[in-house]
């Protein structure tokens, strides 16, 4: 094995960190998210699910699950890296990084696969609770890989714009709350927005979330209502241009420097 440069050391410290951080609060971090999760499949799978029966071919929890999965590994990242940020902007730890001997692409870097890694182990745990209580299908892998991926990339990259902007908590639960989480539910994790009638179908149709959730439902069921192709390359592009942003603002200190 070779060892390891004094770059990758620096990187491996900043993620270490971002995991030791939210390790510690593991009943906020894990365990809540988790349970709210189950009560959703729960309600959904055993209360609405035996009255609609089917949806495009397939049982209605298994249609939802996806939406579920997708929530969580978005809400997740983008929760740990907003609240991560402006934390340590509060408690001023925040300087020696910035004097430290770490780029600024290192420091963004470290809060991106931070997030990542929660959002993404927050979604791991949800699909195997859903994989243990309800028989799905995984049609995609690689689409599926790739979406989610980029889904909590986005999110992590958003956390990130989120934290910098913030000045006190309340922004950042003002964001979740009433931005990002109607966006995600009127997206078409609990529906199919082919169903819906006008103007609700085009109002779904112009969130971006709605694409988001497609690309990961097509990746289990094999079904979407939207280009895959196009949903990914757009995807793709607005990571991009996220991190590109949060990159400019993190070399020029934004609201970062007291």
């Amino acid at each position: 094995m070779l060892p390891m440069t004094t770059r990758q050391i620096r990187f491996a410290a900043l993620v270490r960190r971002e995991v030791s951080r939210f390790m510690k609060i593991k009943r906020q971090t894990i365990a809540a998210p988790l349970l709210e999760t189950f009560l959703y499949i729960s309600v959904f799978g055993a209360a609405l699910g035996s009255r609609i029966g089917q949806l495009h071919g397939f049982k209605y929890i298994v249609f939802v699950i996806p939406g579920l999965i997708m929530m969580a590994w978005a809400l997740n990242a983008f929760s740990n890296n907003s609240s991560s940020l402006l934390q340590q902007k509060f408690q001023r730890s925040i300087d020696d990084q910035l004097s430290s001997p770490a780029a600024p692409w290192e420091l963004l870097l470290g809060f991106s696969f931070g997030g990542l890694l929660r959002g993404g182990m927050i979604a791991g745990l949800t699909g195997l609770a859903a994989f243990s209580l309800v028989d799905m299908p995984l049609e995609h892998p690689l689409p599926l890989a790739l979406g989610l991926l980029s889904v909590g990339f986005f999110f992590a990259q958003l956390g990130v714009l989120v934290g910098l902007r913030a000045e006190q908590f309340d922004d950042v639960v003002i964001y979740q709350q009433f931005v990002l989480q109607p966006l995600i539910f009127l997206g078409g994790v609990f529906y199919s927005a082919s169903l819906l009638p006008e103007p609700f179908q085009t109002l779904t149709h112009v969130n971006p979330i709605y694409y988001m959730i497609n690309v990961v439902r097509y990746g289990f069921l094999g079904y979407t209502e939207a280009n895959v192709a196009i949903s990914l390359t757009a995807l793709a592009a607005a990571c991009v241009l996220l991190f590109t942003l949060n990159l400019s603002l993190f070399r020029r200190g934004y609201r970062l420097r007291a």
